[in-house]
């Protein structure tokens, strides 16, 4: 049986002075003539272990001192408990033998690197404190929502990575093409023939499952996605990459307060979730990364997340004592310095923001009783701006239809999504939260292309 780190720091007590054996990697490794220490790590968990060996106790030891950084060791040895030193207990090593060596240019060396270094050894740097972190973070975090929604009994739906459909209506999607690129059939008009393609029809990679998840929530009642999207925008801002993971659940017989009831319940119980599953994890982050982030984070589960309209964030805008860069206006998306006011100083805590000007949000929103503002909403959090966007949906097909006319999307291509309103329709709702988004609220991690473990940005593919 292969013991792990992560055992060996859940009952060490109970193993004081027996033997244990194991295998790791090595973070560092000091020879000091006659005695040597190695911190090693084996990935189950963020602490390290020290490890003591004996030039009198281990016959190989001249080799084992040259061992050197990133190199797979198997060790054997007795459990000493050391409580006045940094580390609670530590292996006295009786064997020691190499695994696999490590070269002398191994990058992952035990200094400091910068992330912009480590994005270049993306498959690498979760050797390192920080990507370590970051990515068991990642992992639990991402059980924390299955079981979430599995826990109210919604059902998990795989959506289309390919789709002949675009969500948002905005247009910037990866084309997905089996067409020789270099001999491209074309009709008369001088349009691509798509119908010579392996769809019969111009096929992208997604932008969001939501279309898709409606049909299956107007079947289910409750149900939620959770997979990878694509954008091709060129922005290389700190929060935008190509490819991403998106949660997207969707409600019937929901409004919007039942929406937003719904996103501030997930909100807390996967930031609950993580600070009590990862608390070496989230220490390193608040000590390392953000200081406070765990006060943070503890704010937001135990304050009630604040409401107002877009037409009421404008005029706290309008009336605040700050000069902003983007002047803010009823009609207007909010700039990242309106979220930051907000949220860090007006509030000082999560707010949502409802009521949006129906020309700067999708089709699929349902039109308010003033027929200027649409059903939508956004939550915004203290350092990250906005985390999640939702909206009850417009089960009207009359409004649907012209809504859709209005913004160029042909009733053809979408008479799948009609028959959801024509076939037993209902009120129902949904949001979108972007994964890697959420782990950057809980790491106090600023770019997103760390905490995504191969990022796909623009002109950058590598991995």
């Amino acid at each position: 049986m292969r013991q792990s780190i992560k055992q060996l720091y859940a009952s060490y007590q109970d193993l004081k002075e027996q033997e244990v054996s194991f295998f790791a990697w090595v973070r560092t490794n000091r020879n000091q003539k006659e005695f040597g220490f190695m911190q090693l790590n084996d990935g189950t968990c963020f602490e390290t272990l020290q490890v003591v060996y004996d030039r009198s106790v281990i016959k190989n030891f001249n080799d084992i001192s040259k061992v050197r950084c990133g190199a797979s060791v198997f060790v054997k040895g007795t459990v000493f408990l050391t409580p006045n030193m940094n580390q609670p207990f530590e292996i006295h090593a009786t064997e020691c033998h190499l695994e696999g060596d490590s070269l002398e240019n191994y990058p992952i060396q035990p200094k400091r690197h910068t992330r912009e270094f480590l994005r270049e050894q993306a498959h690498l740097r979760p050797r390192t404190n920080l990507f370590n972190a970051v990515f068991r973070v990642r992992s639990v975090a991402a059980y924390a929502i299955h079981k979430f929604f599995q826990d109210k009994n919604f059902v998990y739906v795989n959506t289309p990575i390919i789709t002949a459909s675009d969500a948002e209506g905005a247009g910037e999607m990866f084309q997905v093409t089996s067409l020789d690129l270099n001999n491209i059939p074309r009709l008369e008009s001088g349009e691509i023939d798509f119908k010579k393609d392996f769809f019969a029809k111009k096929a992208s990679l997604t932008v969001s499952g939501q279309l898709e998840a409606e049909a299956y929530a107007l079947s289910f009642r409750d149900v939620y996605t959770f997979g990878p999207t694509f954008r091709a925008e060129n922005s290389n801002t700190q929060k935008h990459a190509s490819e991403f993971w998106m949660i997207e659940p969707e409600i019937a017989f929901a409004d919007l307060n039942d929406d937003m009831e719904l996103i501030e319940e997930m909100i807390k119980y996967v930031v609950s979730y993580v600070m009590r599953s990862c608390p070496s994890e989230m220490n390193f982050f608040d000590q390392h990364v953000e200081k406070g982030l765990k006060a943070r984070l503890e704010n937001v589960c135990n304050n009630k997340f604040n409401r107002v309209t877009h037409e009421e964030a404008i005029t706290i805008l309008k009336e605040a004592k700050v000069k902003f860069e983007n002047t803010p206006d009823y009609g207007c998306d909010l700039a990242t310095e309106h979220e930051k006011y907000l949220t860090e100083k007006h509030f000082q805590a999560p707010v949502f923001v409802t009521d949006w000007p129906k020309d700067i949000k999708a089709f699929y929103m349902r039109l308010n009783d003033d027929g200027k503002t649409v059903a939508a909403v956004d939550l915004l959090v203290p350092g990250s701006g906005e985390l999640v966007g939702g909206s009850q949906r417009e089960e009207r097909i009359e409004y649907l239809l012209k809504r859709m006319e209005e913004v160029g999307i042909e009733e053809s291509a979408m008479d799948w999504y009609l028959d959801t309103r024509r076939y037993g329709g209902c009120k129902h709702a949904g949001f979108g939260l972007g994964f890697e988004r959420l782990v950057m609220y809980l790491t106090g991690v600023e770019n997103i292309r760390d905490v995504i473990p191969f990022p796909r940005t623009p002109k950058n593919c590598e991995f």
